[in-house]
Order: C-alpha cells, then structure tokens, then sequence
C-alpha cells in the first residue's frame, strides 16, 4: 500500500509547466536562507525576465504540443520505474507511471474533466480544489500567462535555492492556497515551485525543484526533476523530449469505466 502511495505522487510531477539541484532531503524541505535586503524588482520585471529566459514569446507560442519520457526513482523506499508524459495547447495533459511488479498509474486533463486511474483505487474524477489547481498546472503556455492564473502576486524576497539566489514571489490563485515561486536572479527561469497538493492522504506540501535546463526547439526545458516532501524525495530525469508531435487527442480522455 505504501509503494502505491509513493508513486501516485509521481504523476504530479508531469502536470507542472516545464519552467533541482541535488541537495539532501532535510535541507531542502527547509525555508530558503534569506539574503540582506535589498531592493526588489517589480512583478513586472520578474515576469519579462522568466519570458525571455525561457526563449521569449514568439519561441515559447511556436511550441503547442510536447511528448516527454524520463525516469524517477524514490531511493529511501527502493522505488523506481519510468515515466511518460504529454501535453498539448492550449490545456490538455496526461501522464503514465510504470512501476515493476506494481502495475501503470495514470492521470490526465481532457480541458475539463481530469481524472485518475491506479492499480489501488481504481478510475476516478479529480474535483474541487484539486481540480482548479489542475487546470491551472495543464496551462501549456503557463509562462505566458502567470497574471491570469494567479490574480494575486507579490514579490517577497531575494533567497538562496541551493547555491543560487532567487526572487521568491507569492502567487495566490482564484481558488485554491498560495503558492511560492522561485525565479533565478541570473536566468530568470523558475527553479523552485512550492504547492499544497490534496491527496487520498490528506493535504501534501510539496516541493519541486528544477534544474539541468536544456535548449530545445528555441525554448529552455528542465532535464532534472526533484520532488520533496516530509517523508521522501524523489527524482526524476528526464530522458527524451519530443516538440510539435501529433499527439491523439484520446490521451487526455477520461477512459471508459471497466
């Protein structure tokens, strides 16, 4: 039960826009050091910076669809397996997470409806909370459109990720809790992502740290993934990345009942 726990926040990882370092678990599930205060730059300035990092908005619109293979691994508890995930504009996206000996976890965003499919509890619909933050995590041109999905920004601080300094900016989205953001003071690319995810467990606090930016197609993409949570860490490598696919719209589909 455990294992099927572990690897159902796997798929998490693949609905989150591609905008982690190698830290151990317990430093990274501590606050961020904060640096001598300075002055800030505005919301404004941090956003232009993400945008033109990540290969501007001409490069950024230019890409409307993406197929990603990659593999993860949870050390402390022996759990492996691979991961394949895809993506389509303007908001679609689905995941599959195979895991040896343990069976295919599923997860996917038609526009609408977003769902589940696992070999524990079965198919079923995302709804609620969880459902808003999924259609804001399946925006595929999410840098784009970051005043859109949260109303409310602030930028807070200039604080150490690892050996890099980052503005932290608060996001708090229409429905839903706030959100943390960290953009790097050099590549303005976002390499850490704070959010509360809900769960048959209950309400998960969640880390996502990236790093390894790679160009591809006119546009940066992270290769190397990392998850923190309380219990464990979990990485994640990306493997193969594949822009402007055809991808079968059926991917994204809630499937048929058994």
């Amino acid at each position: 039960m455990k294992r099927v726990f572990l690897v159902l926040l796997v798929l998490s990882i693949f609905s989150l826009p591609g905008l982690a370092q190698e830290p151990t678990a317990k430093p990274e599930a501590k606050s961020p050091e904060a640096t001598t205060p300075e002055a800030l730059p505005s919301i404004d300035q941090i956003l232009d910076k993400l945008i033109e990092g990540a290969g501007g908005k001409a490069a950024i619109e230019k890409i409307t669809s993406r197929q990603v293979t990659g593999e993860f691994e949870i050390a402390a508890f022996g759990v492996n397996g691979t991961l394949k995930a895809y993506s389509k504009a303007p908001n679609k996206n689905s995941s599959v997470a195979d895991v040896p000996g343990v069976g295919l976890f599923l997860r996917g965003f038609d526009g609408t409806v977003a769902w589940e499919q696992d070999p524990n509890a079965g198919l079923h619909e995302i709804a609620g909370a969880e459902l808003a933050a999924r259609k804001r995590d399946a925006d595929f041109h999410m840098e784009l459109h970051i005043k859109d999905l949260f109303p409310k920004l602030a930028v807070k601080a200039k604080q150490k990720v690892g050996e890099k300094e980052a503005y932290l900016v608060e996001a708090t989205p229409a429905e839903g809790n706030v959100e943390k953001l960290y953009f790097d003071v050099k590549s303005g690319l976002l390499i850490r992502h704070d959010a509360e995810r809900d769960s048959a467990q209950g309400v998960l606090a969640i880390e996502t740290y990236f790093d390894d930016y790679r160009d591809l197609d006119g546009i940066k993409v992270p290769f190397s993934i990392k998850q923190v949570n309380p219990a464990f860490t979990m990485s994640i490598k990306i493997t193969e990345v594949k822009h402007n696919v055809e991808i079968d719209v059926a991917k994204f589909a809630k499937p048929a009942a058994q």
